[in-house]
């Protein structure tokens, strides 16, 4: 395996390369956002399962650990291994992946306030959330930018690329809008609470019409240029994130807003959580008929296990929250009943996903150079495996 050694002084010794860590990509944030989604989904169920809050809050608490791993092993990435980094960010099938990052750190937040607080005490969590949503909507804002700059002036697209993957570094400013509001009552009354509630509505404006103008590109695709690759496939699912956090949103806006902003706005945004969610969330069952027809197909073709299996994760988890919320402003016991469903669809696909990745790990399969994907782009340098 060839590494590149940092310059170094004739009186310092040369950095030891880690060879674990030289093909861990960004994409592998995907196993935080998966399973703090669990714990912060599950908290919200409707009725009573006893048991259920303390197991949420270990899954938290595992996303908290599997967070902090990760940021000193993608540290020691950049650190002994910055070639590699930089090709990810110039490889227009990886350099998206950096939108994961940000929205580990807000998921994890996020699931701070929701159940975190159950251990750690809610002062704890306040300030561990604050430190996260901060760090996470910076890093959001940056990827959302960097990465559609990068696209259009270093990255090579060829025709036919549009693929779901291009949403990860636009949807991050939506989490941020949908775990934000869980700071607001803990802020001052007046001017501090209104700001930070109205930036979450502008960060929600933000990502939802950058995802308005890349979705028609991706549904496009692949009406006109068939089914992706293999391996690409669970990555269809990636667009249900937009939807279901999104409603999220909408819901978290209408609950925080009264009491924060006057009445005439706090009336609006109640009945816009509805109005908006329930259309939107009933394109995003659509759009799982659709991704999961997709992935029985490629399964049958021979398709295997990859770390684009956690993308049944997270979007599945923000469609959760989006029922949860539309179950709170409707009282509609459809949506309870939907609610547990796709929870059960996200704890499933959790599971499946989580003992592959051990599995691989422990193997170093996952931990070894990408194998070429036939028909993915750029596969010399994008994490499939």
């Amino acid at each position: 395996m060839v590494t590149v050694a940092q310059p170094h002084s004739p009186t310092t010794a040369p950095a030891r390369p880690v060879p674990a860590v030289r093909h861990l990509g960004p994409n592998w944030y995907s196993c935080v956002m998966g399973t703090a989604i669990v714990g912060s989904a599950g908290v919200a169920l409707p009725g009573h399962i006893p048991g259920l809050r303390p197991v949420c809050t270990a899954f938290w608490a595992l996303s908290l650990v599997l967070l902090a791993a990760l940021l000193v092993a993608r540290s020691l990435h950049w650190y002994h291994h910055w070639d590699q980094a930089r090709t990810h960010l110039l490889d227009p099938a990886a350099a998206p992946f950096y939108g994961c990052l940000a929205m580990a750190l807000l998921a994890v937040g996020g699931g701070a306030l929701t159940v975190g607080r159950d251990w750690i005490g809610t002062s704890a969590a306040v300030a561990l959330d604050a430190v996260l949503f901060t760090s996470g909507t910076v890093v959001g804002l940056a990827a959302a930018v960097v990465v559609p700059y990068l696209m259009a002036v270093r990255h090579r697209i060829e025709p036919g690329q549009a693929y779901p993957v291009w949403l990860l570094p636009l949807v991050a400013p939506m989490v941020s809008a949908a775990v934000g509001p869980l700071l607001v009552p803990h802020l001052p009354p007046g001017q501090p609470r209104a700001t930070l509630l109205l930036a979450c509505v502008a960060l929600f404006g933000m990502s939802l019409l950058a995802t308005l103008v890349t979705l028609p590109l991706i549904f496009g695709r692949l009406l006109t240029g068939g089914p992706l690759p293999l391996a690409l496939t669970p990555t269809l699912f990636l667009v249900l994130g937009p939807l279901g956090q999104s409603t999220t949103a909408v819901g978290q806006f209408a609950e925080v807003a009264p009491g924060v902003l006057p009445g005439p706005y706090a009336t609006g945004f109640e009945v816009f959580g509805v109005l908006y969610g329930v259309p939107v969330l009933g394109f995003a069952l659509m759009w799982l008929g659709l991704a999961a027809a997709h992935v029985v197909r490629a399964r049958r073709e021979g398709m295997r296990f990859s770390m684009t299996w956690w993308s049944f994760t997270f979007p599945v988890g923000t469609c959760v929250t989006g029922s949860e919320a539309l179950a709170r402003h409707t009282g509609l016991a459809a949506y309870d009943a939907l609610t547990v469903v796709l929870y059960g669809v996200l704890v499933v696909a959790w599971a499946v996903a989580a003992a592959h990745t051990a599995r691989g790990v422990v193997s170093g399969a996952l931990l070894a150079g990408p194998r070429p994907a036939p028909g993915a782009p750029r596969p010399g340098t994008a994490r499939t495996t």
